[in-house]
């Protein structure tokens, strides 16, 4: 058991530097980064979760979609309608982040009000699926 309590650390302590990233990248201004990092900060912590259920040297497995991760780590049925939102929201800049014909599209809709409000939202959601633990 004491392997599995070290990948949940793993994917934990990545969760966090991801979100502190996304901060970073809102000071900076770096709006597409905000949701990018947020997207992650949420994907690892879901990782965590999965490990934490997983058995002895199993991975979580190696996907993105945030609504896929939340039913693997069977909190999907206990998000909230505001919970559900955000991981939405947050799913698509995982990958359109990553590819030059949607970055224009994205930039116009991450102004910083709107990026304020992903960061405020992940911060509670990644709160959230911690307790989990």
């Amino acid at each position: 058991m004491a392997k599995n309590k070290e990948k949940v650390i793993y994917w934990l302590e990545l969760a966090d530097y991801d979100l502190d990233t996304a901060k970073a990248m809102l000071v900076s201004g770096r709006f597409l980064y905000v949701g990018f990092m947020c997207h992650q900060a949420i994907e690892k912590a879901m990782k965590a979760v999965i490990s934490d259920k997983c058995k002895k040297y199993e991975f979580p497995p190696k996907i993105h979609h945030l609504l896929k991760l939340a039913d693997k780590a069977e909190i999907l049925t206990a998000l909230s309608t505001e919970q559900l939102a955000i991981l939405k929201e947050l799913n698509p800049l995982n990958i359109e982040a990553r590819y030059p014909e949607h970055k224009d599209m994205l930039l116009g809709a991450l102004t910083e009000k709107e990026c304020k409000r992903i960061l405020l939202e992940t911060e509670e959601l990644l709160k959230w699926i911690k307790a989990r633990l």
